[in-house]
């Protein structure tokens, strides 16, 4: 069903409720999973038009990314990843097209209305744009620890 999983890490607490789910799910599938952080800062989004170094919030999302993809392939899943930069919702729709994905998977805050219009809404950005199905699952729901690990 589905072979390439884009996961959408933040970088944050959100990401320890979203892996579990996305490992099982690999797991159960057999598919290959391509983790995704969009660094957004001012460094980020002017990297290329700008010639600049990476910023230390780069490299730390860069350190956070193998961190995680460790775990994952220490539970036997083939696992990639990918730090772009600038807008998330623009970086997870060009990277899960590029890189020829079937699923992508986010976490929801739960954010009413108003948190929506003053923090914005990936997931509405990326589901308004994408044909590709999503699997959003709730910051702080579910399972709480990788499989096979407590």
């Amino acid at each position: 069903m589905y072979k390439k999983i884009l996961v959408a890490l933040e970088n944050g607490r959100a990401d320890d409720t979203l892996v579990p789910h996305i490992a099982e799910l690999a797991r159960r599938l057999g598919a290959e999973l391509l983790l995704v952080h969009v660094a957004d800062g001012w460094a980020a989004r002017n990297f290329d038009q700008l010639s600049l170094a990476e910023s230390a919030e780069m490299q730390a999302d860069r350190v956070y990314l193998e961190g995680v993809s460790a775990r994952l392939r220490a539970l036997g899943l083939t696992v990639s990843t990918e730090l772009a930069l600038g807008n998330p919702p623009t970086e997870i729709l060009k990277t899960a097209q590029r890189r020829a994905c079937d699923l992508i998977a986010m976490t929801s805050h739960g954010h009413k209305l108003l948190g929506d219009i003053f923090l914005g809404s990936t997931i509405d950005r990326v589901r308004h744009n994408t044909a590709i199905p999503i699997l959003v699952v709730r910051a702080g729901s579910g399972p709480a620890a990788l499989p096979g690990h407590a």
